[in-house]
């Protein structure tokens, strides 16, 4: 017998649904805790990213509620250092990248109905040290106990590899959606019509590749929120490296090149802010991903990386310019980073109903 054909939103996702833009009202926010696994190889690998999801979570819950979802015999440990305050519930888990993992929330404000799109995932792109048999089912798992219907498709993808402005444009990347180990033989103009019906954008904005970092182990092949975010409809922040000696010094150039090119779903030309990479070049004998473009918008909050850096505080006064009526917290992403992701990547915001609401 033939394969069924895979789920599409298509059809299915009802009309009138969009993606807010990550500033608009969150009702909470969902994390994953750590386990053991490839990715926290040690006791002392995992200890420490123990501590560092339980600091963002803490951070983020000053401004919102937070959940946890903690694998079985794993919640109680996760409370001790989470601290009151943060809900926590068991669930099975293979990793803690709850942006890509979890579902990508979607409202409609004609009525205030919300719902959620399930991603099809698989490992970033089927990678060897990767483990996704629990973790592909947790957008639904997330939809069922934030209450609201999932809707199942069957593009793989994940939350960090697009980003929104709410008013109909998405950032894309083409080692993302067009991995061939993600979507094989999947065109741009079929990625884009499922992306477009699930999120309710009808301008997407591609760019050719992400940081030079996100290509190794424990990478996620180019990642959108590691490079290139929206501050507001029309503004963009890029992630740029000053040093030549960095290969991302051309990486970046292309890729703001490619965002000043650009024209949103109004018409308007992107306005580009660059924000500099964090002065160190290599960790561990490998080029340095750190970027403060990995940063979380929580409801008056900012949750901004810093790296014991010297231009951390430069970071911190350019997000409080952009931001000026949210508090901006830096917090130590390092141990984050070492894993493969940032504060972005482990978080993953569930928005108000649109109606009513301003974004």
């Amino acid at each position: 017998m033939p394969d069924a054909p895979a789920p599409s939103l298509r059809g299915t996702l009802p009309p009138g649904f969009r993606m807010p833009p990550e500033w608009a009202p969150h009702l909470r926010t969902w994390m994953a805790w750590p386990g053991p696994n490839p990715t926290f190889a040690t006791e002392a690998e995992l200890a420490s990213a123990e501590r560092a999801w339980a600091e963002v979570a803490r951070t983020v819950r000053r401004f919102e509620p937070v959940t946890v979802l903690a694998g079985p015999g794993r919640a109680e440990g996760a409370r001790a250092l989470l601290g009151p305050g943060v809900d926590v519930v068991e669930r099975p888990l293979d990793d803690a990248w709850m942006r890509d993992i979890g579902p990508t929330f979607v409202t409609r404000a004609e009525d205030g109905a919300r719902a959620a799109l399930d991603w099809t995932f698989n490992g970033w792109g089927a990678q060897e040290w990767a483990r996704w048999e629990h973790d592909a089912k947790v957008g639904g798992e997330v939809a069922a106990l934030a209450g609201i219907t999932a809707y199942r498709t069957g593009l793989v993808n994940e939350g960090g590899g697009l980003h929104v402005d709410g008013e109909g444009t998405v950032l894309l990347t083409e080692t993302v959606q067009l991995d061939p180990d993600r979507n094989p033989g999947l065109s741009r103009a079929e990625a884009e019509a499922e992306i477009h019906a699930g999120l309710g954008t009808s301008k997407a904005v591609w760019l050719p590749r992400g940081l030079t970092g996100d290509y190794g182990r424990f990478g996620t092949r180019g990642h959108v929120d590691i490079v290139a975010a929206f501050a507001r409809p029309g503004v963009v922040v890029a992630h740029t490296q000053p040093d030549p000696a960095h290969p991302d010094h051309e990486v970046c150039k292309e890729i703001t090149g490619v965002l000043r090119a650009a024209r949103d779903a109004a018409g308007r030309p992107l306005e580009v802010v660059e924000v500099p990479a964090p002065t160190v070049l290599e960790v561990d004998g490998a080029w340095a991903d750190y970027s403060y473009i990995n940063h979380y918008l929580c409801n008056g909050g900012v949750v901004l990386c810093a790296f014991d850096d010297p231009r951390d505080a430069e970071a911190a006064a350019l997000f409080r310019r952009l931001f000026p009526d949210r508090t901006v917290v830096p917090v130590d992403a390092r141990p984050v980073f070492a894993a493969g992701g940032g504060i972005h990547c482990i978080t993953q915001q569930e928005p108000a109903p649109a109606r009513g609401t301003r974004g």
